[in-house]
């Protein structure tokens, strides 16, 4: 009878341990949670200020002139200075080229590799991993050896042409060339990464059992799931090649970084005006490919309503 008639251990000894670790220091628990987010606020505005605290000093400078007070003479004067138009088309034309050539190489590439030969994975890694070895100055000085090579010594045949070509001022193709072995490392390692993510095979199997050619499986099936890498292979390449000074300079053409250099002598008020406008520039390109590769696909979206509609 007392074992029938004294209470279960059940009963009496959880609900002790659990009040005593919710209940009764809820403020202990509460400041807690809040010191990470103290904390992470701190790193924010100190990061904040780290990166807006230059810019801020350099718009300062441009805007404000010792003994004439606040003037926009600087970002005014810059639309209709000598260059400025011509060199930042130049430099977008060179990125939406590499961007174009380093996508075109790159994807091809990594899903046969992916599907066909997975051996060869760490193969095109280290070819493409190579750019990273090799500093800007010595790819430079390979490139322009070869570029005084060939008109000397093929003059008779039909690639003189093309060596003359590539050298064109108003659009330098062999930039391209240049830059899009650079932006290998980059764009190998965003699209590996979203390879990785995405079940290629079993999307290849079934589509293909359904009947979709090559071309279909590649542009309607993978290169929609590869939309965020994608966006993050250009988003790379595009602030790679408008930053780049070394190899353009060297081989003796003008893009909007080399033409930012150049009138830094003369104006410097108006050198400073064309750096933070070019950051403006690279910031708003940057967050539309950010908002391209995580917006939602139209295409993917119709079969899904029209399927709920038909069930």
């Amino acid at each position: 009878m007392a074992a029938m008639t004294s209470p279960a251990p059940s009963d009496t000894a959880p609900r002790t341990t659990g009040d005593a670790s919710g209940d009764r220091h809820p403020a202990r628990a509460g400041g807690r949670r809040r010191r990470p987010a103290v904390w992470r606020g701190a790193v924010l505005v100190l990061a904040g200020a780290y990166f807006l605290l230059p810019l801020l000093a350099s718009f300062v400078f441009t805007v404000h002139v010792p003994g004439q007070g606040i003037t926009f003479e600087a970002y005014t004067e810059l639309l209709s200075a000598d260059g400025f138009t011509e060199s930042l088309l130049l430099s977008l034309g060179l990125a939406a080229a590499t961007i174009a050539l380093s996508l075109l190489l790159a994807v091809p590439a990594l899903i046969g590799v992916r599907l066909g030969s997975p051996r060869l994975r760490p193969v095109v890694e280290i070819m493409c991993m190579l750019p990273l070895v090799v500093p800007p100055i010595a790819l430079v000085t390979g490139i322009t050896t070869v570029l005084r090579w060939g008109p000397e010594h093929l003059s008779r045949t039909p690639l003189y042409q093309t060596f003359l070509a590539v050298q064109n001022e108003n659009f330098p193709f062999v930039l391209v060339l240049a830059y899009t072995v650079l932006a290998l490392p980059f764009v190998y390692r965003s699209l590996d990464a979203g390879l990785r993510a995405v079940d290629v095979p079993t999307l290849v199997e079934a589509a293909r059992n359904c009947g979709a050619s090559w071309p279909y499986v590649v542009l309607r099936v993978l290169l929609p799931n590869l939309r965020a890498s994608i966006a993050g292979a250009a988003f790379l390449t595009l602030a790679l090649v408008l930053g780049e000074f070394t190899i353009a300079s060297l081989l003796g053409f003008r893009p909007f970084a080399v033409w930012i250099v150049s009138i830094s002598g003369a104006q410097a008020r108006m050198s400073v005006a064309v750096s933070v406008l070019s950051l403006l520039i690279t910031w708003l390109l940057l967050l539309a490919l950010s908002r391209a590769g995580t917006a939602p696909s139209t295409a993917a979206a119709a079969p899904a309503t029209t399927s709920r509609k038909e069930s």
